[in-house]
């Protein structure tokens, strides 16, 4: 009598692990491979190097001007991070959906090649990141650090042609306030439009001195400790006072600045103490701003 043949069962062999806990491999992992995230990063260095060079530029013009911005980069680099390194095996490593950012992203930075802007250039690599995010994290990884892609924009100078009506009102209100504030010192003091006359100097109250850049900063600074704070409460204190906080620092400086010349002359504001100044409003705001966000809770912590 024949013996029948024993059923043959397949078996695959999972995939070996250092931990020994099989893996599942995903049709996306290649893209998330180190050789391709360094022929990336080659590309975009590449093609977003003017562009880099002329935002720094602009960042350190003066302390009048953006130069908040300088540290944007580097801080939401560290929340990209702290997030990802406790998330960098999970899921999947590719979604498609980057495209939807890549293409539009590459489209504005040849249009800017035409016009030669750099901002519009500046504005693309702000629309790529998340792209790329997706493209090399996933959805559920690029999801988690939503904050710190759109962070990201706070880098981008604000054309004055956008904002010109907005220094203006600044301007309006740093000069009435210290037409109210400086008198109480004893310095006779007459505001016409957005000048200030003494008896000895009129000073005019330019858009350098209308604290906007200090309130653009400010905001930001405001944006992160909401983001990082443990307590509701403080969140929305914060979104509550960081505006006044700067306006009120930028008054005081103006005003003080008039005492200034009102007893050594118009040479102090052509001295280092004029743009000294500015740096001391960042110094005094920001710092304060962080400081009512209260004790901030890990980034682990932070919903998605």
């Amino acid at each position: 009598m024949a013996q029948e043949p024993l059923p043959q069962i397949a078996v695959s062999a999972p995939v070996p692990t250092t931990s020994g806990v099989p893996a599942h491999r995903h049709p996306g992992d290649a893209a998330a491979s180190p050789v391709w995230v360094g022929v990336l990063a080659v590309l975009v260095s590449l093609v977003y190097g003017p562009t880099a060079v002329w935002l720094f530029g602009r960042w350190t013009m003066s302390v009048w001007h953006n130069a908040h911005g300088a540290l944007v980069l580097p801080v939401a680099g560290w929340l990209m991070w702290q997030e990802l390194r406790s998330t960098w095996k999970t899921g999947p490593a590719s979604s498609a959906w980057g495209w939807a950012f890549v293409v539009p992203a590459l489209l504005l930075h040849v249009l800017d090649q035409g016009m030669q802007t750099q901002l519009l250039s500046a504005i693309s690599f702000v629309v790529l990141l998340p792209g790329l995010s997706l493209l090399l994290l996933g959805t559920d990884r690029t999801r988690r650090i939503a904050f710190p892609l759109a962070f990201v924009a706070l880098m981008l100078p604000i054309p004055l042609a956008v904002t010109e009506r907005l220094h203006l009102v600044l301007r309006n209100v740093v000069a009435s306030a210290c037409a109210v504030v400086v008198p109480w010192l004893g310095i006779p003091i007459l505001k016409v439009g957005t000048t200030l006359h003494m008896p000895n100097a009129s000073l005019l109250v330019a858009d350098a001195c209308s604290g906007f850049s200090t309130l653009y900063a400010a905001g930001a600074v405001a944006l992160l400790t909401m983001f990082l704070s443990a307590s509701p409460r403080r969140r929305v204190l914060v979104g509550l006072l960081f505006a006044p906080i700067a306006l009120a620092i930028n008054i005081v400086r103006v005003a003080l600045l008039c005492v200034l010349v009102y007893f050594q002359g118009t040479d102090v504001l052509a001295t280092s103490l004029h743009e000294l100044s500015g740096i001391v409003t960042f110094v005094v705001a920001l710092p304060l701003i962080f400081w009512l966000g209260g004790p901030a809770r890990p980034i682990e912590e932070v919903p998605a």
